[in-house]
């Protein structure tokens, strides 16, 4: 990623990008996305993404870099059926890297350095080690930096793998005890689902609670807001981001739902004989939920009916928890994140 410079404004320097002419109040559907980040907002657009930061010093940090999609884009990123995983996995994983980028703009210089007085017991103790002290001296060391953010990029996949499992095996183990009341088949999988349902919405609820959270939220309503006010062909302003609905279609936690949803039907089909066999069926079957959810979610993104609108409502229910409406300072971040990523030819953003 290579900072903009020039992009850094005060926060009483609101960015804007003017559409004129046979484009203004024109509404289309465009294949801009992005991502809340700490303090933050990521948008991935045609030839490039881009991430905007509030420092807390007020200003809006930039950074602009170029990516492989649209017409350049490789084979494996444009194959129905074969790009849903492939850009699931870049998703993720560039969202976690910025995700770490932005938290570290958080972090003032004076507090990057722990005193010994502040560190906890287990934190002294490991340093004393002989592996504390190696891991120490490589990351004082000339690539520290990037040595430290691979290693939690590294655990936060290991986790996330860990958390995947669980949701899987968790709802499978309860809804298997129904096997001690001689329950058939079908009472277990509609049990599983709905104990799937639960996990994933008492999830979502319970960390929108989480102050750090909660503003994240906000900075997702945020990036809501500014697509569809581009897509309504209006000018980016704070006034007219602010009017706009936060919920999109097109979105993470949509895709989340509709790829549980998709587990739950293909559950029906999966036998119930021994546990860690369906178990095994269902992780082995995860790339094929991620690709059918992804298909839909991209009809739901281009098509506007009856068909898409029923796809849509789970996922638009549930953003009800994971955006937030946005203060008008996250309105600003999200515009000079969305900014650099509109293509100058408008109709290469187009389906």
């Amino acid at each position: 990623m290579s900072s903009d410079p020039f992009c850094r404004k005060r926060r009483n320097e609101p960015y804007m990008y003017m559409m004129t002419g046979k484009d203004s109040g024109e509404k289309f559907k465009s294949k801009i996305g992005g991502q809340a980040l700490v303090e933050g907002i990521m948008m991935r657009g045609i030839d490039c993404s881009a991430m905007a930061c509030r420092l807390p010093d007020g200003t809006i940090d930039v950074e602009k870099w170029s990516i492989r999609n649209g017409k350049n884009a490789p084979w494996y990123l444009k194959a129905p059926f074969v790009r849903g995983c492939f850009n699931f996995a870049i998703s993720v994983i560039d969202g976690m890297k910025c995700t770490m980028k932005s938290a570290e703009k958080q972090a003032d210089a004076d507090d990057s350095e722990t005193s010994e007085e502040e560190m906890g017991a287990f934190e002294k103790w490991f340093s004393d080690t002989k592996l504390g002290k190696a891991i120490d001296a490589k990351l004082e060391g000339e690539h520290g930096k990037e040595i430290l953010s691979t290693i939690t990029l590294v655990i936060t996949l290991i986790m996330m793998a860990v958390f995947i499992a669980a949701l899987k095996f968790i709802p499978m183990l309860l809804s298997g005890l129904l096997t001690y009341i001689h329950a058939p088949d079908w009472s277990k999988t509609v049990a599983e689902g709905v104990i799937k349902l639960g996990l994933i919405i008492f999830y979502m609820w319970a960390i929108s609670h989480m102050k750090e959270m909660h503003r994240t939220f906000m900075y997702h309503g945020a990036e809501h807001k500014s697509i569809a006010c581009y897509e309504h062909g209006l000018e980016l302003n704070v006034e007219n981001i602010r009017a706009q609905t936060r919920f999109h279609p097109r979105c993470g936690t949509s895709f989340i739902m509709l790829v549980v949803l998709i587990s739950i039907c293909i559950g029906m089909f999966l036998p119930w004989t021994n546990i860690l066999v369906r178990f095994g069926l269902q992780l082995l079957l995860l790339p094929v939920e991620a690709s059918v959810g992804y298909e839909l979610i991209r009809l739901a993104g281009r098509y506007d009916n009856i068909l898409t609108r029923i796809l849509s409502a789970p996922g638009l229910w549930l953003q009800r928890i994971t955006t937030q409406e946005p203060d008008d300072s996250m309105i600003e971040v999200a515009i000079a994140a969305l900014t650099p990523c509109l293509p100058v030819d408008k109709e290469d953003d187009r389906w």
